[in-house]
């Protein structure tokens, strides 16, 4: 299946995308992923973003889609994909349409996590990371520390990182809702948008997407 996968910031995109893409067997595509793996290599396209990037700009649009159009190349993804964080915006969505026609393939579905604004100011504003190692984290209603702003693996501090604030939480879904969320509307005209839930057990959720793709699949 080729699958992209949309909803806002703290919808669960990132554990989905993994735990989706190893069910159905096809590689997890994300933007975060093909910029990091581009610089790192050296790549021409990564020399270019990070060219972008270092200067504090966005990277454009046209590189961003080489970098995936590269990636949906290789060997690992003539069975389908599973795309996160791309398309991030229409112009995007319309440039991954016609890549897609070149290649003379189309997508199966487009995957959107719905999830209330307000979980997701509680999911995000309500992380706290330790400062001696970052992949310690809690959050203070659904898995909190024992001891407030200690943690539990090192004693290190437990803090809130400054793009988890509230304010900055809800500048975010403003910038989802402007330029990301319009992409919904423009695959719903292609009858390509299949919405669950993104509350309840991750178990829950994976479930519950494999059995909305499969009615999906079976309903072309």
């Amino acid at each position: 299946m080729r699958i992209v996968l949309v909803g806002p910031p703290g919808a669960g995109k990132g554990t989905q995308a993994v735990r989706l893409a190893e069910k159905l067997g096809i590689p997890h595509i994300s933007t975060g992923d093909l910029f990091r793996a581009n610089i790192s290599r050296q790549t021409e396209l990564g020399k270019l973003a990070k060219s972008y990037m270092d200067a504090g700009n966005l990277v454009p649009d046209e590189v961003t889609i080489a970098m995936a159009k590269d990636r949906m190349e290789q060997p690992d993804a003539e069975k389908g994909f599973l795309l996160d964080g791309f398309p991030r915006n229409v112009s995007q969505a319309e440039a991954l349409d016609q890549l897609l026609r070149d290649e003379e393939m189309t997508l199966d579905a487009v995957l959107d996590l719905e999830v209330p604004e307000d979980e997701v100011v509680k999911r995000i504003a309500g992380r706290r990371i330790c400062r001696n190692d970052s992949s310690h984290v809690f959050h203070v209603t659904y898995s909190p520390a024992k001891q407030e702003g200690v943690c539990d693996v090192c004693g290190g501090e437990l803090y809130q990182r400054d793009d988890d604030s509230e304010d900055t939480v809800r500048k975010r879904l403003e910038v989802y809702h402007t330029q990301t969320e319009p992409i919904i509307d423009y695959y719903k005209a292609q009858e390509l948008v299949v919405t669950i839930s993104s509350l309840g057990p991750v178990d829950e959720i994976t479930q519950r997407a494999l059995e909305a793709l499969k009615r999906e699949k079976a309903g072309k």
